[in-house]
């Protein structure tokens, strides 16, 4: 695997299909993609479901969908296949199988028999050290003792031997890190099922797929050392670990979800546009030197680097990610922004799912005047919803403060009939009739247009107000006006 002289790079993304993908692991897809296609070089999509327990189809499924929508595309993997597969590690069992008697053979690795009871009791009574570690029980078993522990049922699970000595890590981001093995103790490399654990199939997946650099979070930096023991003990290279920082909460916590929502899905189905979340979580531990904040998706290839990722945790703040989606809603062409609302007014049943030129000429109205407002596309439902629907509830406080005034009945008959009289109904016409309304009524323009928006709207704030009553439309204005009047003359 060479390309222009160089080793090909190959990055991996293995995420468990425990759960829905969370934005931490989002991260950590999206800085191997980025260092994949900055490298030009590959970015494999491995599925890591031995948790057979809390591994699921839907969450597999979840995870890549959501992958697909941040644009994350894998060159190898589950879809699309590869040299290397399979690449969901439920369907490699064969392959950890082989690689485990190899080191049972060697005397690497050794049967355990103690039960799960036995390792809770060991560790109840030795709880206060640290590290806790293995007793090494069943390191030195006799035949004669294999076999009895195995006449009474016992099934073993595979340990791994570890040596004596130091092992030192040369981490991209953290430098020179040393582990002292003695600390780490023996460690279970295959279940008693015959499952292997995580650190032992992604060590050989890892190296069969040829993978050149493991990109990943902080929290994994403690698996590494048994990691590189595994791959010394196998005679694989060791690859090179580059250990990106914690993604925090606003607390500065680790993120989880006290903190609110933590799912790609979610922030999906609020109506984040992909590329702000690519966008913002791209700026979750890395950063240019200008500090740069928005991005196109080849310049953000081409400046990504590992040398621009920091130390420190990053902090996951949802009001500047709502900030950014807004600022590239306002940046997007307008019938883009229509296709990308329709399916949440469908959803509110605002508009029918067979959708006619004048609904979406009506739309697009209303995406011109509320664009610079929306921050998710969900809002259009809250923000816009009284454009197509007349029968809004009326918000208490500016019924109170707009329309509980001795004048407004008769302002709005009055509103009324002129309204119906005026032609063409324009936004320039309206707003003349309405200041006429005003001086003949000896009131301020604002305490003609109040009660008219609560009328129309049944809120206080809003886009324009001729400009919502120009896609409302004349019949529309007039019937809401009504009403408005029915409501008063029954309710107030």
């Amino acid at each position: 695997m060479v390309a222009s002289g160089r080793v090909e790079v190959r990055v991996r993304f293995a995420p468990s299909p425990t759960g829905e993908l969370h934005v931490g692991g989002a991260r950590t897809a999206l800085f191997n993609w980025l260092f994949a296609r900055h490298h030009r070089g590959k970015f494999i999509l491995r599925i890591e479901d031995t948790d057979v327990a809390r591994s699921s189809e839907n969450f597999y499924r979840v995870v890549l969908d959501s992958l697909k929508w941040l644009g994350l595309d894998w060159d190898e993997g589950p879809e699309k296949g590869g040299r290397y597969s399979p690449y969901i590690q439920s369907q490699r069992l064969h392959i950890y199988e082989k690689y485990a008697h190899k080191l049972l053979e060697e005397g690497k690795a050794y049967l355990c028999y103690c039960t799960p009871q036995e390792l809770e009791d060991y560790k109840r009574r030795l709880e206060k050290e640290e590290p806790l570690r293995y007793s090494g029980k069943c390191r030195n078993l006799s035949s004669e003792e294999r076999k009895s522990l195995e006449a009474e049922g016992r099934k073993p699970a595979l340990r791994f031997r570890v040596p004596p000595g130091t092992v030192w890590v040369d981490d991209l981001l953290r430098g020179r890190v040393s582990f002292e093995n003695r600390l780490i103790g023996d460690f279970i490399i295959l279940k008693s099922d015959g499952t292997p654990t995580y650190n032992f199939a992604c060590v050989i997946d890892d190296s069969l797929m040829k993978i050149t650099h493991i990109i990943r979070g902080d929290e994994h930096l403690p698996n590494t050392p048994r990691q590189v023991l595994l791959y010394c003990a196998l005679d694989f290279p060791i690859l090179r670990f580059a250990h990106i920082p914690l993604i925090l909460g606003r607390d500065s916590s680790k993120l989880s979800k006290r903190h609110g929502a933590t799912s790609v899905s979610y922030y999906r189905g609020q109506g984040y546009l992909p590329w702000t979340m690519v966008n913002y979580l791209a700026l979750l531990g890395w950063s240019t030197s200008d500090s740069q904040q928005f991005f196109g998706r080849d310049e953000l290839i081409q400046k990504f680097t590992l040398e621009r990722v920091g130390k420190s945790a990053a902090i996951f703040d949802p009001m500047k990610l709502e900030w950014m989606n807004g600022e590239y809603i306002r940046r997007m062409d307008l019938d883009e922004l229509v296709n990308l609302l329709i399916p949440y007014l469908r959803r509110a049943d605002l508009i029918e799912e067979k959708m006619d030129s004048a609904t979406r000429q009506k739309i697009l109205k209303v995406a011109r005047l509320e664009q610079e407002r929306i921050k998710v596309l969900s809002q259009i439902v809250d923000l816009a919803g009284f454009f197509f629907t007349g029968d809004f509830a009326y918000d208490p406080i500016p019924v109170e403060k707009r329309l509980k005034k001795d004048y407004v009945p008769s302002l709005l008959e009055e509103m009324r009939m002129r309204i119906e009289a005026l032609s063409p109904f324009e936004e320039k016409e309206l707003e003349e009739l309405l200041r006429r309304l005003a001086r003949d009524f000896s009131l301020s323009p604002s305490e003609v247009f109040h009660p008219l928006r609560v009328a129309l709207t049944g809120r206080m704030k809003g886009p324009g107000l001729f400009e919502l009553a120009g896609v409302l439309g004349k019949g529309e204005v007039i019937r809401r006006i009504e009403r408005t009047l029915e409501m008063h003359k029954n309710s107030l």
